[in-house]
């Protein structure tokens, strides 16, 4: 699967922030810019895991499930 998400950086004194404005709370920081790409990366994925996570539940026995790809 491809995702591709638009990373923000912005300076804060010794640290680099990252966020994204797809993924409402998926922020990440680091040293450098590499550091903050990599940190927000792990944050949107665990925030995309429990939203799937979360929207399963309680799934009805008889729906049908199937993945979309997006590109």
């Amino acid at each position: 699967m491809h995702n591709e998400f638009t990373c923000v950086f912005e300076r804060d004194g010794d640290w680099v922030i990252a966020y994204s404005p797809e993924i409402q709370g998926a922020n990440g920081q680091g040293r450098t810019k590499d550091e903050a790409r990599e940190s927000l990366a792990s944050a949107i994925a665990l925030i995309l895991e429990h939203r799937r996570d979360e929207g399963l539940k309680g799934l009805p026995p008889e729906a049908e499930r199937e993945t979309v790809t997006v590109r």
